[in-house]
């Protein structure tokens, strides 16, 4: 009696793949690309001179992952200096200002150093998630 009363169940269907998640992760070059471009990827944390390797290295993945840093970087300078000039009404912005300084600066010197030694580096508090906005 109690087999009457069951419905067959269909097989379960197999799930399909997830799609692979994009990937920030730079395109690793051969070890001569990244020699080739250490020598001049090492100017993008010195302010405008990112220009230097952008323009002469434009098809180098180092050298535009160490520009897009560079870039970042100086947007994040930017963004210390009208916060500082906005809270230095309230006495405060005198001693955000270079706080943030400082952190950019120790972050630049981070960041050439890496670039010297030839690796891939994310600059760290959210300055790599700008530098990956970038799309050259």
């Amino acid at each position: 009696m109690q087999d009457e009363n069951r419905t067959e169940q269909p097989a379960p269907q197999p799930q399909p793949a997830p799609a692979p998640k994009p990937t920030t992760e730079p395109v690793v070059e051969s070890a001569a690309d990244v020699e080739k471009a250490k020598g001049t990827a090492w100017l993008s944390y010195l302010g405008i001179l990112w220009l230097i390797p952008m323009l002469t290295l434009k098809d180098n993945s180092f050298a535009k992952w160490h520009v897009k840093q560079g870039i970042a970087l100086d947007i994040a300078t930017i963004g210390v200096a009208i916060v500082m000039g906005i809270l230095s009404f309230i006495i405060i912005g005198v001693i955000i200002g270079p706080i943030g300084f400082g952190i950019l600066f120790v972050l630049r010197i981070i960041g050439l150093v890496k670039s010297l030694g030839g690796h891939y580096w994310k600059c760290p508090l959210g300055i790599s998630k700008i530098a990956e906005m970038f799309k050259f």
